[in-house]
């Protein structure tokens, strides 16, 4: 019977953990190689995202593609035939109608055949006053016959 009490002596409800015993030191040549591999991601990651090559021209989308330098069959923006199907082209100009659109394709058969357009993809104000085609997806409109978003656009 005193060996019994002993035992529950020894036993107590709060344990010290050891933690010398991990079986996983973070070491700081672990850290060094998790930031090396962070910064790597990040830098490929922004250069990824700021040039595309298209056609064998490096082009830049976010917009510091200068007017001047643009030229008949310079192209822009994203190959995802699959999200911008829709086609149209004009002339780009600026203004929309009642709100929809910033700028707007003028086409043969006068204003009732224009493509309002917008997009968050490219810089649409280094085209205006150009003929070009775009590609899109056709979104929901009010008062625009014809509202696209834009994700491509080739210089005629």
């Amino acid at each position: 019977m005193e060996e019994i009490k002993d035992d529950v002596k020894d036993q107590s409800l709060v344990h010290d953990f050891n933690t010398s015993n991990s079986k996983f030191s973070f070491s700081p040549k672990i850290a060094l190689i998790f930031v090396v591999v962070v910064l790597l991601g990040l830098g490929s990651g922004y250069v990824l995202s700021t040039r595309l090559s298209i056609n064998g021209k490096t082009a830049n989308i976010g917009g510091n593609l200068n007017s001047s330098s643009i030229s008949k069959g310079t192209t822009v923006g994203s190959n995802d035939t699959n999200t911008f199907k829709d086609t149209a082209q004009g002339i780009l100009k600026q203004g929309g109608i009642d709100g929809e659109g910033a700028f707007h394709l003028e086409r043969p058969g006068g204003s009732s055949q224009n493509v309002y357009l917008t997009s968050s993809t490219v810089d649409m104000t280094k085209f205006v006053d150009k003929k070009i085609k775009v590609w899109g997806q056709t979104q929901k409109a009010q008062h625009a016959g014809w509202l696209m978003d834009v994700g491509r656009v080739e210089v005629l």
